[in-house]
């Protein structure tokens, strides 16, 4: 019987120096993983440490290879895969461009309010929108707008971070 792909949350926290974005990719790639999803940050100045989430897809050994392996890397201070901790707060944010007409600017409208999207453009012919919250809620008002319009998509990734007292 074969396994199921499961989604899982990463967070990586590493030591800021060339090449280690390139080593990790490397690392997915080289096994022919995917990464869904990928953001990377500044979190200390002073020990010039970074944090990555990476969301990515694989069987149960696919996942505790991946997290191995990251382990393994030298920069790499530590690694938790969140969505075996419990509860976690995932965000990412989009910006969507829709092509509005007379006929469809009402029904935009209401999927934009009901999912709490905010217009931060209003052309003639085009608006754009902003959505922060849960992967999910963009990617349901993205299947809402795609059939009326919308002709561009800009996501910044998932962000991510365990509820309680538990810290990277």
């Amino acid at each position: 019987m074969p396994q199921t792909e499961q989604r899982h949350c990463f967070a990586v926290l590493v030591h800021n120096e060339p090449g280690i974005l390139a080593r990790i990719a490397g690392l997915f790639s080289g096994r022919g993983y995917n990464i869904d999803s990928l953001t990377v940050s500044e979190v200390d100045e002073e020990a010039h440490s970074s944090r990555l989430n990476i969301v990515t897809r694989g069987t149960a050994a696919v996942i505790e290879q991946i997290r191995a392996q990251l382990g393994r890397l030298i920069p790499v201070q530590r690694v938790a895969d969140l969505t075996t901790q419990g509860d976690v707060i995932e965000r990412d944010l989009a910006l969507l461009k829709v092509s509005v007409t007379e006929q469809n600017r009402a029904a935009i409208m209401k999927h934009a309010e009901q999912s709490k999207a905010h217009p931060v453009y209003v052309g003639k012919n085009t608006m754009i929108f902003e959505l922060a919250g849960h992967p999910d809620d963009i990617d349901t008002l993205v299947g809402l707008l795609r059939p009326l319009g919308l002709i561009e998509i800009s996501r910044t990734g998932v962000a991510a971070i365990g509820r309680g007292d538990e810290t990277l």
